[in-house]
């Protein structure tokens, strides 16, 4: 009896110092991570001399940002139908402004980011009061709305046609320029945005998607973080949206659209929505099996579609989530093993 409780004492004791060490194990790894990752796209210009390869990973990483900035919006339990629609209103902005006005893509590309974020702050007061399949569906009309208002206008716009004549970012620059610009901006925004996260305001957002009569109850603003949230995630939004237009140097309704969304939101599903590393994670594969499934490219939505299942049966919290799976599994058994061995 003595020797079964000293037993059962020495497995608590392991046990519970698995379950502290992993976490602390984990924040330590993380930042290692981002930076292995960060380094790797840094020096994979210097390995590959493709532009067609560097063009494929300026887009991902444009779309890394939106989809990030997607996901600032989820964490207070709402899903936005329309993150597109505020890529396309970057985009449209700066277009217009660089070849209507004149203006350089150092002041068109913030005024895109601007004029996103407002018109997202503008329609979150009215959204504010709306959860779940509510606010999905206004969202969702919302963005059709601002697709059928930018083909409305075609002579400013361009219509379906898309609008030519926006000017570069750089002038006669090699690929490998735009190639570094776009990593340091998303570099840069991702740093904000997990910031943004793991500050206060991020804890307040979760208590909100987690049930928003107790947030309220302790003195959490509802609506004012719901519309900070969109505000923020608009903006970085929006700017994508503008750094798309000014480096492809044509757009076209249908880059914003409904189905544009949801491939945003099969990005974030895919990497798992519950982790900052989700959506990186999601963009990166999904992004890249087009390219490895060159052959099979008009099956990509089809090759999509079953990466989600699998991903959904085998990780319901998404691929990102998968280590911490294996983390947990490798911590169990060592338990069982080290019990084992006490048992005997």
């Amino acid at each position: 009896m003595v020797n079964s409780a000293r037993h059962t004492d020495i497995r608590s004791d392991s046990s519970s110092n698995l379950i502290e060490k992993v976490p602390v194990l984990k924040n330590r790894l993380a930042p290692i991570g981002y930076a292995t990752l960060v380094l790797v796209f840094a020096v994979l210009p210097l390995l590959s001399g493709s532009l067609y390869l560097l063009h494929i990973l300026i887009l991902c990483f444009v779309y890394i940002i939106a989809t990030s900035s997607m996901r600032t919006i989820a964490m207070s339990g709402q899903f936005p139908m329309a993150h597109a629609a505020f890529m396309g209103i970057g985009a449209y902005v700066a277009g217009m402004l660089s070849k209507w006005v004149g203006l350089p893509p150092w002041l068109t590309i913030p005024a895109g980011a601007l004029a996103s974020m407002t018109i997202g702050i503008l329609t979150g007061y009215p959204f504010a009061r709306l959860r779940s399949l509510y606010y999905t569906m206004g969202s969702l009309f919302f963005g059709i709305g601002v697709i059928y208002f930018i083909t409305a206008f075609s002579y400013y716009t361009g219509s379906y046609a898309g609008l030519l004549g926006i000017k570069p970012i750089f002038f006669m620059v090699e690929k490998i320029v735009y190639y570094y610009f776009f990593l340091a901006l998303t570099v840069v925004c991702l740093l904000i945005l997990y910031r943004f996260e793991s500050s206060r305001i991020g804890t307040d957002l979760k208590a909100i998607a987690q049930s928003h009569l107790v947030a309220s109850s302790v003195g959490i603003n509802e609506g004012f973080y719901r519309i900070l949230a969109v505000a923020v995630g608009c903006f970085f939004a929006g700017l994508a949206g503008a750094c798309y237009a000014q480096y492809n140097l044509v757009i076209s309704p249908s880059s914003f659209n409904f189905m544009a969304t949801m491939w945003l939101l099969m990005y974030a599903l895919v990497g798992g929505m519950g982790t900052f590393a989700g959506p990186i994670v999601g963009t990166l594969i999904l992004f890249m099996i087009p390219e490895i499934f060159r052959d099979l490219k008009q099956y990509s939505p089809y090759l999509s579609s079953v990466v989600l299942l699998v991903v959904v049966y085998f990780a319901p919290k998404g691929l990102a989530s998968v280590p911490g799976i294996i983390r947990a599994k490798y911590a169990a058994r060592k338990e069982a093993r080290t019990g084992a061995e006490h048992a005997a």
